[in-house]
This record gives C-alpha cells, sequence and structure tokens, in this order.
C-alpha cells in the first residue's frame, strides 16, 4: 500500500495518476474532504490533515510506503506515526536550499526534517526541487484582470521545474529499487526568467501580457502582509537577490532517474492556460 499526501495538489495528484497507470499496487491518497476528492479509479479516498497526525492513523494503517511534502505540519509526530504504523520507506521532497542556502530559515528546518526521516529507522528517499513552475500561478488573478505583471529581479534565470516532474521521480523512487537512502536535487532543462515566464504564458494565452520590473523594496512591501517579513526576504533572496552557482545550476537529475527529459516552463504554461482565464 502506498499513500500519498497532498493527494490534491500539484505534485500529489499527478504522482496519484502515475502510480494508478503503472498499476503499482494498492493506492491511498489522503485529503481532508474525501466526499470531494476526485482521485483516479481504484484510489482509496482517506480523511486525514497533516497539520493533525492523530487524524492519520486510519491512513497509516497498512501502508508500506509513504511520500510526504515536509513542513506542513509537524514532520517529527507525523515521521514517528509513520514509522508506529509499519511504513517501511518514506520519499520526502525537501527543497534545494538545504545545498544552496543553508543560512536560511526554511532551509535549515528542511534539513532538520530530511534529519529527523534519516534517523527514523525508515527507508528513505529524499527529492531536493528547485523552484516550482507553479509558483507562476501567483499571478493568475492579475492576468486574469489584464493588469500588468510586476516582479522584481525581471531577468534572472532560475532553473524551474515542472511539479510533474517531481511526481515522476517520486513514482519511480516508491515503486523501483536503487533509490532508497538517496537525495536527489531535481530541477528543469533550462533556466527561465521571470520575464520569459510571463511571456509563456502569454503565448499559451494566445495574447500579450502587461509586464514590468520592480524593486526588491517595493515587492517586499507587497509580499509581507502574507508571507511575513523573513519569508518575503528569503523568496526574493531566491528568486534573485542571493543567487549563487549552486542555485543556478541546470541538472539532469530527472531525466536520470525517470528516463525523460524534464519538462519546460513553456509545457507547464500551456497546461495550466485554464488557471489564467
Amino acid at each position: 500500500m502506498i499513500l500519498v499526501t497532498g493527494a490534491t495538489g500539484n505534485i500529489g495528484s499527478t504522482l496519484l495518476q502515475e502510480l494508478q497507470t503503472l498499476d503499482a499496487g494498492p493506492l491511498r491518497g489522503l485529503t481532508r474532504d474525501p466526499a470531494r476528492a476526485v482521485f483516479p479509479e481504484g484510489v482509496e479516498a482517506v480523511a486525514g490533515d497533516l497539520t493533525d497526525p492523530p487524524s492519520l492513523k486510519r491512513a497509516l494503517e497498512k501502508a508500506r510506503s509513504l511520500f510526504l511534502v515536509s513542513r506542513i505540519g509537524p514532520d517529527a509526530e507525523i515521521i514517528e506515526a509513520a514509522r508506529r504504523a509499519g511504513v517501511e520507506h518514506v520519499v520526502l521532497v525537501s527543497s534545494i536550499t538545504v545545498q544552496t542556502h543553508p543560512h536560511l530559515g526554511p532551509a535549515g528546518e528542511n534539513l532538520a526534517v530530511e534529519q529527523l526521516l534519516q534517523n527514523s529507522g525508515m527507508a528513505w528517499t529524499v527529492l531536493r526541487p528547485t523552484q516550482f513552475a507553479s509558483n507562476a500561478l501567483w499571478w493568475t488573478e492579475t492576468i486574469r484582470k489584464h493588469e500588468t505583471v510586476r516582479v522584481p529581479y525581471a531577468d534572472i534565470g532560475l532553473p524551474t521545474i515542472h511539479p510533474a516532474d517531481i511526481a515522476s521521480a517520486a513514482r519511480v523512487a516508491l515503486t523501483e529499487p536503487g533509490h532508497q537512502e538517496q537525495t536527489y536535487a531535481l530541477t528543469g532543462p533550462q533556466r527561465i526568467t521571470a520575464r520569459q515566464q510571463v511571456t509563456a504564458i502569454g503565448a499559451a494565452l494566445r495574447r500579450t501580457l502587461p509586464f514590468a520590473e520592480i524593486s526588491r523594496a517595493q515587492a517586499h512591501q507587497q509580499m509581507t502582509p502574507f508571507l511575513g517579513t523573513e519569508a518575503a526576504d528569503a523568496v526574493l533572496d531566491l528568486t534573485g537577490g542571493d543567487i549563487n552557482d549552486e542555485l543556478l545550476t541546470v541538472r539532469d537529475t530527472v531525466t536520470q532517474i525517470t528516463g525523460n527529459p524534464a519538462r519546460t516552463f513553456q509545457q507547464w504554461a500551456t497546461d495550466n492556460t485554464a488557471a489564467y482565464r
């Protein structure tokens, strides 16, 4: 039995589809509201909330493998609950910032979760993706309203990853040998700037999107109300204010793991045009 947490999210929903297509055995998707969850045929929807580890007891019953995204709930309690339930292997989504920006608070928290898992006695695989292509969903309301997309560091390119490639890497790690006790840094196939991302979304929508670069101070003022000061600073550092060669490196890890080329941002934009209409 494989339990996929975050089963209605960008990664989890694709992972369930891939596992179901692969006929990987019994599958279970964790969701707060099973009645509203739309899962592939044959996937068992089970109620549970990562922020409330006791609610995971039913979902963890008979699960032997677990897909987990870090820092959604109290990870120490979640990992311990999985261990007690008899889970044998956990595939954890962490962050590439553990190796590129270890001084940042969120990176330190991700590293702590990795270490908890590695010391748990269960087998583990850690995925460290870079910036998600789906972060561009932050611009949905602006684009829907035909307003100007305003971002800082407009021309700094990062090797943004399609969430489906994280799902594909997780699927392989969950179902094929040779991936336990491994840590993988995952990136997209090319660097792409914010300006290029907006252009790609516009091309997918078949219209030109107005775009403007703003200062870090302006961006920080916009982000602080919903992220907080520390998180806003971290995001701005990672999107251009404190870049380094490790963060900018394009890796072929997705291809090495899955056997398929990593998806481009342009493909992500095409896949998600409905979000911007």
